[in-house]
């Protein structure tokens, strides 16, 4: 089967990450398997527009057309492909230089229409010692709990993601009143909808996560602390909520229910064994984990209150982005 071409879409909102965004363009280009075009998607702000613009004239520099925040740009990214499959990359990440050549693979099934990495924390200062490795997800990296190698899962982790073009003909794009927005709330799970959707839009779709197709997400200092975990976990809550609300609850939350009535408990028990051997940092992972679990269903319970959850998060578009799903078929 001839390989798929590939665009390489990269969001981006603030000057703050510029170093970052250079670092993640040159991973791109580095790759072993060249891609079709680099994408960066400026969220409203002009002058990164035409920094980026001068800096960088390998690359295609367009301003997000839909609603601001991640999930819009995402679907200005998508609108403006031209590849066979999509890629994105965090604007503060960087890829190891055969990440698109593993995403390529699996595209050699034509029944794969979305193909996730693995991502891995690259820490500003340090790991802290209580911050256990179940809730890696906080930081926008893979968690203990996930596949150890190449499988099949319900959904893939947007920073590190690629889609079949024709995935998002049959679904729409990313819901624009899920997900993260500058100013608001550290949201997520637009990716994990949109991937339910596909499911549910063709049953015979397959999603994977490929534990080779790496990359290596920048931590800094401010999302170590207990009170950015506590309230990513809430966000997360409220997310989950909005996602059980858009596709159901038995599809929104089938994995959450594993994760939490194992992958949790078995993390609070090898956290005390830690800590009984000598290890008390490991009294305090076990007991960040049952902190998270208790943020994130707290906001789970707050964001299924109906009117309460707009409240909480933010006013937003309804329903996946119709324009877009006609633009790809």
């Amino acid at each position: 089967m001839t390989q798929p071409s590939i665009s390489v879409v990269i969001c981006v909102y603030t000057e703050q990450r510029w170093r970052e965004i250079l670092a993640a363009v040159e991973s791109v280009r580095q790759q072993s398997l060249r891609c079709l075009e680099i994408i960066l998607v400026v969220d409203y702000n002009p002058t990164l527009y035409d920094r980026l613009t001068n800096a960088l004239p390998d690359a295609r520099i367009v301003e997000n057309k839909e609603a601001k925040g991640l999930s819009g740009g995402r679907n200005t990214g998508i609108s403006a492909a031209r590849g066979d499959v999509i890629a994105f990359l965090d604007d503060d990440a960087v890829a190891d230089p055969d990440w698109l050549k593993f995403f390529s693979d699996c595209y050699v099934d034509p029944a794969v229409l979305a193909v996730g990495g693995r991502t891995l924390p690259n820490w500003e200062t340090m790991r802290p010692n209580w911050f256990p490795e179940e809730f890696d997800w906080t930081v926008g990296c893979s968690y203990l709990g996930m596949p150890r190698s190449r499988a099949v899962v319900r959904n893939i982790m947007g920073g590190n993601a690629s889609y079949r073009r024709e995935a998002f003909g049959l679904a729409g794009g990313f819901r624009t009143n899920i997900g993260r927005a500058a100013g608001k709330r550290p949201l997520g799970c637009e990716e994990t909808e949109l991937c339910i959707r596909i499911r549910q839009s063709s049953p015979a779709a397959v999603l994977l996560f490929e534990n080779q197709a790496v990359i290596h997400h920048l931590i800094p200092a401010i999302r170590c602390r207990l009170s950015y975990f506590t309230s990513r976990c809430y966000a997360e809550g409220l997310s989950k909520a909005l996602v059980a609300a858009s596709v159901g609850a038995q599809d929104g939350l089938s994995t959450e229910r594993s994760y939490s009535t194992r992958t949790l408990p078995r993390g609070v028990v090898r956290g005390l064994g830690q800590a009984m051997l000598g290890d008390l940092w490991g009294a305090a992972r076990a007991a960040a984990i049952a902190i998270g679990l208790a943020a994130t269903v707290a906001g789970y319970v707050v964001g299924s209150v109906p009117g309460r959850v707009h409240r909480e998060v933010r006013a937003g578009r309804r329903g996946p982005n119709q324009e877009l799903s006609r633009d790809l078929t």
